[in-house]
């Protein structure tokens, strides 16, 4: 499967972004307001500079306790993004994130940034594929 077919199954749900400067705080209310791992760092809402997960915030607040809050999201986002096109597969998707111990991956083409893939959507469209091939060699078996 394509993250071309992942980002189509998904709807039109759009990336959720900040933009730099924002505090440390407000990045954690959109994260629990919205039930979300991640935001994306944009000045523009189309172009990922950078990316903050809530494992990015609870690993600064143990370092250095309550007072990143009041920081800035630049301070602490990923800015050196792992990210893909629709074009590539989710087996491979799949495989980079597990070997990156990441969890969201952009979609970007052409530096515009398309859509968000999570580790679950790569590992429901494995799923998904695993069960078509399963129906597929069954009903061969069966003669159907």
């Amino acid at each position: 499967m394509l993250v071309q077919q992942i980002l189509k199954s998904k709807g039109d749900e759009d990336v959720v972004t900040v933009k730099p400067g924002t505090t440390v705080a407000d990045a954690a209310k959109i994260l629990a307001e919205k039930r979300i791992g991640t935001v994306v760092i944009s000045s523009d809402g189309s172009t990922a500079e950078g990316i903050l997960s809530e494992r990015d915030i609870v690993r600064e607040l143990a370092r250095t306790g309550p007072g990143c809050m009041s920081n800035k999201v630049d301070d602490y986002m990923t800015s050196n993004l792992e990210t893909c096109t629709r074009s590539d597969k989710a087996d491979d998707i799949l495989a980079r994130m597990t070997e990156g111990r990441f969890r969201h991956m952009p979609v970007v083409e052409d530096g515009k940034m398309l859509g968000l893939i999570t580790l679950g959507d790569a590992v429901k469209a494995r799923l998904t594929e695993l069960s078509m091939e399963k129906e597929a060699l069954e009903g061969m078996i069966m003669g159907h």
